[in-house]
């Protein structure tokens, strides 16, 4: 048997939060800083953050900027970071591609590493077979020796290659773990990963090892999906001849059926709870549930008690469920306990009463109003979470268009909107006519079921800027909404839909 043990960490604490910034900062990522935060704390140690940019299709720096807004919202701060700075930078894994070069040269030569050079379409006949004899998909060991008698013809003719780690072909990896004590999984089912891609730009694997080593990370609590990726990790730091750090695999965050906390079910995004009116110190307080004894009687916390209480064991294995009626109870009681009228107003300003929040709305009512009065039925849907009152009859109201055909467009737009890289006016202009064209169906009879799920009614003001300035997160609130009450599409009606828009992507 091979065996890998996690030592405890002898050295000054320091920990980290490394989220990619591939989208809208998720409540997931908020839990898991915290965790890390509380413990460094605790233990009068460092806590850094680092932002794992290597995905250079999907990352922005917008979303780089909005993870940070919103952890310093929540009331989080770091010891080290791209926007603080430290000893241990750059802390863009962007800007590191030299370091990870240098290692993955180093394993090369120790040979711990090899080049690949098969092809997309050998990779896929390789993952065929594996399917059809029912193993699981993996790279298999007998293709390096393919690497060895083609390698050289292939590289003289320029063909790309990735670099793959080197993985024992039996024994087990055996290592300790904070909440879950040992763990023992086969190599026999540990993929030989790919640490460099054939862009040249490193794998999470390579670089989490790399950067975490460099940066002094004694402990690494991350979330348990990285559970069977600790073998390979390992093996990294033994590779190097590094120390490797002290592992906690935290439990996910779980909807009320305990199924994997998703968008689909519950908002996931900072950014949604604090467009929707919730204060920092009620989200933190409720994340703090997680992580706090349940034994102790009052449930309102601060950051501080939080520290001084931290013990890891705290934390239920079965997965804390995000129950968001729990989040309001929270809010309305620092709503009225911590605050003082004035302060409560200074808080609206800061939510809605300010002026980058209101220039655009007083941009699209100017000219739809004869008396200030009309204000109020006019911009109601810039000052709500849901819709008031909203019926399967009101989404119906009036529309044309078929009820599958309408959770249909809901349900393509929504996709879209996700997916969208940057959000603007003229993204969500292209997403909802390409929505339309995908069913078949006339845009201005497709447009009046969005003016009823997101706006309330079935006109007000213009549709694609009151979309652009709501936001992303309470949009797909709104839509999510809509589906409930119209039906929730299955798994197979979302794929039939997704071919269609599939096809009018393609012609």
């Amino acid at each position: 048997m091979n065996e890998i043990t996690t030592p405890a960490a002898t050295r000054p604490v320091r920990t980290r939060v490394a989220p990619s910034p591939t989208g809208d900062p998720h409540v997931g990522t908020a839990y898991i800083a915290l965790i890390n935060y509380c413990f460094a704390k605790k233990h009068g140690g460092q806590f850094l953050l680092r932002i794992e940019d290597t995905d250079q299709v999907r990352s922005t720096r917008a979303s780089e900027v909005a993870i940070l807004d919103s952890l310093k919202w929540l009331g989080l701060s770091w010891d080290e970071g791209p926007d603080v700075g430290g000893p241990h930078g750059p802390y863009r894994q962007s800007e590191r591609s030299a370091i990870y070069t240098e290692h993955c040269e180093q394993l090369l030569q120790a040979g711990h590493a090899f080049k690949c050079y098969l092809t997309p379409e050998e990779l896929s006949s390789l993952r065929a077979q594996q399917t059809a004899a029912k193993l699981p998909p993996k790279y298999d060991a007998s293709y390096r020796a393919l690497n060895d008698k083609v390698a050289a013809e292939r590289e003289a003719a320029g063909a790309a290659h990735v670099i793959r780690m080197v993985i024992p072909e039996s024994g087990t990896c055996r290592f300790e773990d904070t909440l879950r004590g040992i763990i023992e999984i086969d190599y026999a089912t540990v993929d030989m990963q790919v640490l460099m891609k054939s862009d040249g730009l490193p794998t999470y694997h390579l670089a989490n090892v790399v950067d975490d080593h460099l940066m002094g990370i004694t402990h690494v609590m991350r979330g348990e999906e990285w559970i069977s990726s600790a073998p390979k990790h390992l093996l990294l730091y033994q590779y190097f001849g590094w120390e490797p750090p002290v592992l906690t695999h935290l439990p996910l965050l779980r909807n009320a059926d305990r199924s994997k906390l998703s968008k689909r079910k519950n908002p996931t995004s900072i950014l949604y709870y604090q467009r929707a009116g919730y204060l920092p110190a009620a989200m933190q307080n409720f994340l703090g549930l997680f992580i706090k004894s349940a034994s102790e009687e009052d449930e309102k916390t601060s950051l501080q008690d939080l520290i001084d209480g931290f013990d890891v064991h705290n934390i239920s294995l079965g997965g804390p469920v995000f129950d968001t009626s729990k989040l309001d109870w929270l809010n309305g009681r620092y709503l009225r306990e911590e605050l003082t009228t004035a302060q409560f107003l200074d808080e609206i300003r800061k939510w809605a009463l300010n002026d980058a929040y209101l220039l655009p709305i007083a941009e699209m009512t100017q000219s739809r109003i004869v008396r200030l009065s009309d204000l109020g039925a006019l911009t109601a849907p810039f000052f709500m979470n849901r819709i008031d009152g909203l019926s399967v009859e009101r989404l119906r109201d009036g529309v044309k268009i078929e009820t599958d055909q309408q959770r249909a467009a809901y349900t393509l737009a929504l996709q879209q909107f996700d997916a969208m890289v940057e959000w603007n006016k003229d993204n969500v202009d292209a997403a909802l006519r390409k929505t339309a064209a995908a069913l078949d169906i006339k845009l201005k009879d497709m447009i009046r079921t969005f003016y009823l799920a997101v706006l309330g009614s079935p006109q007000g003001v213009p549709l694609f800027d009151g979309i652009t300035h709501l936001g992303r997160d309470i949009l797909r609130e709104r839509l999510r909404h809509a589906m409930e009450l119209l039906g929730v599409a299955s798994k197979k009606e979302v794929e039939a839909w997704a071919e269609l828009l599939t096809q009018e992507t393609s012609d």
